[in-house]
């Protein structure tokens, strides 16, 4: 008998103790970092529409500028989508022409959400502001002034 207990003191493993720590330490650290996580992505999210929207304008007005197809360009930030479109208006565009970027469903656009260039100039019709508003609270706003300049 003396032979089997020195046979099992010699062992190494862990106790029952040791491992109901270990697993108590990874969920709390589980369970810290993925709140953190997901707001980042939210942030990351946000901060990704708002440049895509302020890139679209950009590309809008450069467009309009180069009187590409005779007419103006404008941009429609909606839900789901923002769109780079060929014409005097969201509504009277010419569809074949359509820039369709994916806008997250958790954001939200809102305030002056279309904007039309006129040709030559690329001067903006209308000025404002657009705020896009992520579900969790996060906002950026974007200003678009008399000049087509895009601030955000």
């Amino acid at each position: 008998m003396k032979r089997n207990r020195k046979f099992f003191s010699r062992l190494s493993g862990f106790t029952l103790v040791e491992l109901m720590l270990t697993i108590t330490l990874v969920t709390v650290l589980a369970g810290l970092s993925i709140p953190l996580y997901q707001s980042f992505q939210v942030k990351n999210a946000t901060d990704i529409a708002a440049n895509t929207l302020a890139q679209t304008f950009r590309r809008a007005q450069i467009i309009s500028r180069a009187s590409d197809g005779d007419t103006s360009w404008g941009v429609k930030a909606q839900n789901g989508s923002i769109v780079l479109f060929k014409g005097a208006s969201y509504s009277g565009r010419d569809t074949t022409f359509d820039e369709i970027f994916n806008l997250p469903s958790t954001i939200t656009p809102s305030g002056a959400t279309e904007i039309v260039y006129t040709k030559f100039t690329g001067i903006p019709q209308a000025t404002g502001t657009i705020t896009l508003t992520a579900s969790t609270g996060d906002i950026r706003t974007l200003t678009i002034n008399s000049k087509g300049t895009v601030t955000y």
